[in-house]
């Protein structure tokens, strides 16, 4: 066949393809993803670590996200003018061009349900159902102006995990993986462990979106194996698992260096993890051999699945180099009736999660982990100080609120013993120091080194980033 004749036949995809200088495949990664061959030159594939936008002072994370909505006017936003109102209807003001799940009418306003008391030098004030995290409050900043844009919970939960109110998105972990690499070999970088009742959002939280679904945060089971399917199947000893993948892994290497697919770097990379998780994993999950006095400073039970296992697990994860570590707890939405009445599932919750919590912040400072780890506490958004039904003591309960809430941070690059923020005298609204969940993820990023403008990947012709085109960093909570 002419050069002139070929040149009529063959198809940009041909061309692409057969290309015998390997220029189809440069290109076609390129396209797929820019740094693709980048990171394959490195020794230490896609999760070798990365240099930072500029020095960190954490590196890395520890999200405790407490799905559902935590009522936060009972737990840390003291406010005695709402007891005194307690009752009454609200004025009217405060429901103009307001918008709200359930609530209609004027309700009437509901006071705290619990006692406060100040607590540390700082005097920060925690209601009594929350006596450990009370012992933790001049290591901690609490930022009470958190607001949000949604007012459901999968889009809240969404935005405030992944910067968008729909799925598709990177979550934070994710984001950050991909920006730093990780520092453990043997794990992956990004580690979810779940308890209580399952968050409506699900793996989207945790998902890559359109990163490389290397990126995505792999769940850690408590019962059964610790991952699924990391066991070798029945007569396949471990000689002939490491033929299996080594062949699979050429095959692959081929299938990479024809199309440039980052999916299927995803796939080798995968392989391998699993092969080194096999050893790794069942140490790792294997919390029988921490001293009795860990399980004590836990409240830890061997054998069960709790929130304070998972926070267990997490400071093993992070002793390990795991970059982030995301352990959520479902149960929160406080509606009112059956296992949503405010006063008698509110309590239950606390027990559940505060002594975990709390015995994380000091175990990592005891261990000299704090100063390099950051720990997130909240949820994807707060509860209204007005009673939804029915003034009953089975029915009180909180409807979801937008406006303002309460979140904590402790560790690597914040203050110890703040407070940022102030709402209202019923805490309805903030009246000093807002913070969008935008500007909360551009500074958890600013604290592990990165600029949130710059961590970015281009997807369908246009650069995304975490924060989207939003977010500030909060420098009034940053040591």
């Amino acid at each position: 066949m002419t050069d002139r004749n070929l040149a009529k036949t063959l198809t940009r995809r041909d061309f692409l393809l057969r290309g015998t200088s390997g220029i189809g495949s440069i290109a076609l990664a390129s396209l797929l993803k820019p740094d693709l061959l980048a990171e394959a030159a490195t020794t230490g594939g896609p999760f070798a670590p990365k240099p930072p936008h500029f020095a960190p002072r954490a590196k890395q994370i520890i999200y405790l996200s407490m799905t559902g909505g935590p009522s936060t006017i009972d737990l840390f936003d003291y406010k005695p003018e709402l007891k005194r109102l307690n009752g009454t209807a609200i004025p009217e003001s405060f429901l103009e061009g307001r918008r709200f799940a359930f609530l209609r009418g004027v309700p009437n306003l509901l006071g705290p349900q619990y006692e406060f008391n100040q607590h540390g030098r700082c005097g920060a004030w925690v209601c009594d159902q929350l006596p450990h995290t009370a012992e933790i409050v001049n290591e901690i900043a609490f930022i009470k102006s958190m607001q949000t844009n949604e007012i459901n919970h999968v889009p809240a939960e969404l935005l405030l995990n992944t910067g968008s109110n729909r799925q598709g998105r990177p979550s934070m972990g994710s984001w950050v993986t991909y920006g730093l690499g990780s520092e453990c070999s043997d794990l992956p970088a990004f580690v979810v462990l779940a308890s209580g009742k399952a968050g409506r959002c699900g793996s989207s939280c945790w998902g890559s979106g359109f990163l490389p679904s290397m990126y995505q945060g792999v769940q850690f089971r408590a019962q059964g194996d610790p991952v699924l399917f990391l066991s070798n199947p029945p007569g396949m000893g471990e000689e002939l698992r490491r033929a299996s993948l080594d062949t699979l892994r050429t095959l692959n290497q081929g299938a990479l260096a024809t199309f440039g697919d980052p999916e299927i770097n995803t796939r080798i990379e995968s392989f391998e993890m699993a092969y080194k998780m096999q050893t790794s994993v069942p140490e790792l999950m294997d919390i029988s051999k921490e001293p009795e006095s860990v399980h004590q400073l836990y409240g830890t039970e061997r054998g069960r699945v709790s929130f304070s296992n998972n926070c267990l697990l997490a400071r093993r994860l992070i002793e390990r180099g795991v970059r982030f570590v995301h352990v959520t707890h479902g149960g929160w939405d406080h509606h009112g009736g059956g296992d949503q009445n405010l006063v008698t599932n509110l309590p239950e919750r606390c027990k559940q999660v505060d002594q975990g919590g709390a015995a994380l912040v000091k175990d990592l400072k005891e261990r000299g982990l704090l100063d390099t780890t950051l720990v997130i506490w909240g949820g994807e958004f707060g509860r209204t100080p007005m009673i939804q039904g029915e003034y009953t003591p089975e029915n009180l309960g909180r409807d979801h609120l937008i406006s303002a809430f309460t979140i904590w941070l402790a560790g690597g690059g914040i203050k110890k013993g703040f407070e940022l923020g102030k709402t209202d005298d019923i805490g309805m609204n903030v009246v000093e120091d807002p913070v969008h969940v935008h500007d909360l993820q551009a500074t958890i990023l600013h604290c592990l080194g990165l600029d949130h403008t710059k961590l970015t990947f281009r997807f369908q012709g246009r650069d995304y980033r975490l924060t989207d085109v939003f977010g500030k960093v909060v420098e009034k909570v940053l040591a």
